[in-house]
């Protein structure tokens, strides 16, 4: 990948990368429903510090709202984009919309979607719409027809559905982590770095590519993209936690 000869958990950090995360499947472990999801100890002082080491370049790119992604890890308050780059907060404080919010009456056409699907969990983000059917993978194809069929009315067009690990999400077209990663780039303390995007899901190859068009790279985890890739969260989260030392030992040396 990217000619690096190394595996992805022995790729040592470099101080101008800026560092871009997903969460869930990369920093947490997935469970059964979005809410069922550990934070493991130690995993907040790993953020803290490896955000020092990079002067604050790191952010967490996620399908999640921002006012999830802050309470997921209260107290830290990370620059993040939220529901796939719809919420941009480069530092503290609340996040801009890049677009309007979906209206009440839309999500609620197409949470009808899921009506009678045992299992179906349907998540309402106002900027996004998400199916997840990790409790009732059967009913894949059923949910994304009836989704898709929601879509043909007029004033659904603007919308697209994307997949992810046991999930359907309905967004805004031209929403994507790439032009997250791509917007945050643009403001301190994310300006003039290499770009570092580490993902899992297909929602994240939108992340590696927007991180590659800025001459960066892409670490998968798992079988994401060919070639070497993290084992899984718990590698991810090893491999950050060594990042300040890494960092340390290539000043002092």
């Amino acid at each position: 990948m990217d000619g690096m000869a190394t595996t992805i958990p022995e790729l040592i950090p470099r101080r101008d990368w800026a560092l871009f995360l997903d969460i869930d499947g990369t920093l947490l472990d997935l469970a059964e429903t979005p809410n069922a999801v550990v934070v493991p100890e130690g995993l907040l002082t790993a953020l803290v510090r490896a955000a020092k080491a990079l002067d604050g370049a790191l952010a967490l790119v996620s399908g999640r709202a921002v006012a999830d992604i802050d309470a997921l890890f209260h107290p830290l308050q990370l620059p993040a984009a939220g529901i796939h780059g719809f919420e941009l907060r480069p530092k503290s404080g609340p996040p801009r919309r890049v677009a309007a919010l979906m209206t009440p009456a839309q999500r609620e056409r197409l949470i009808t979607a899921a009506i009678g699907l045992k299992g179906v969990i349907v998540e309402d983000k106002a900027g996004a719409v998400a199916f997840h059917y990790r409790l009732a993978s059967d009913v894949r194809e059923v949910l994304a027809r009836r989704i898709e069929a929601v879509l043909e009315e007029d004033d659904l067009k603007e919308f697209d559905m994307r997949p992810g690990k046991m999930i359907w999400e309905v967004r805004r077209n031209g929403i994507d982590k790439g032009k997250a990663v791509e917007a945050l780039m643009a403001d301190p303390p994310f300006r003039g770095r290499v770009p570092v995007f580490v993902g899992d899901d297909e929602t994240d190859l939108d992340g590696f590519a927007g991180a590659r068009r800025q001459g960066g790279l892409a670490l998968p985890v798992r079988d994401l993209t060919p070639g070497p890739g993290f084992e899984g969260p718990a590698e991810v989260r090893a491999w950050l936690a060594k990042l300040p030392l890494h960092l340390a030992e290539k000043v002092s040396a």
